[in-house]
């Protein structure tokens, strides 16, 4: 059982953020029992030059947002050189074996306008495998070829 459907958690976590030089937009939190790591990757849809679009994790012990602390090293971001030159492009933040049990994303943006596509999640190394995908995951399958 190596396939990724059956060993990682896929998570819908947050609709797309339009085009804004102050975004502050929080994930869904999710629950990190059962899991080593957690992946939350972004699309960036639109950048105006000079705008700075930021992806991080946050955590907290209780699922609230309030006392969510900034991972230490959960952080990327990227400057818009030119407009558009972000557009189609990812920003990943990956946090392996986080110190408290719950999690969120957050898009930042500043300076000049980035417009944020849906965020995901991928939780992974689950302790107990094959893994129940959550109920923003209609429907998966796996196909072993040979």
């Amino acid at each position: 059982m190596h396939e990724l459907l059956n060993r990682c958690q896929f998570d819908y976590v947050g609709a797309l953020v339009t085009a804004a030089s102050n975004t502050d937009s929080n994930s869904t939190r999710l629950d990190m029992s059962g899991y080593d790591g957690v992946l939350f990757l972004t699309t960036i849809t639109d950048s105006v030059a000079t705008g700075v679009a930021t992806l991080k994790v946050e955590a907290n012990t209780i699922d609230s947002d309030t006392g969510m602390a900034l991972v230490t090293g959960a952080t990327k971001s990227a400057t818009c050189a030119i407009n558009d030159d972000l557009n189609a492009m990812l920003l990943i933040v990956d946090v392996y074996k986080p110190q408290k049990r719950y999690v969120q994303g957050v898009r930042v943006s500043g300076t000049a306008n980035i417009a944020f596509g849906e965020i995901h999640a991928i939780r992974y190394r689950a302790h107990v495998a094959p893994v129940t995908q959550s109920s923003t995951t209609v429907a998966g399958s796996v196909a072993v070829a040979g």
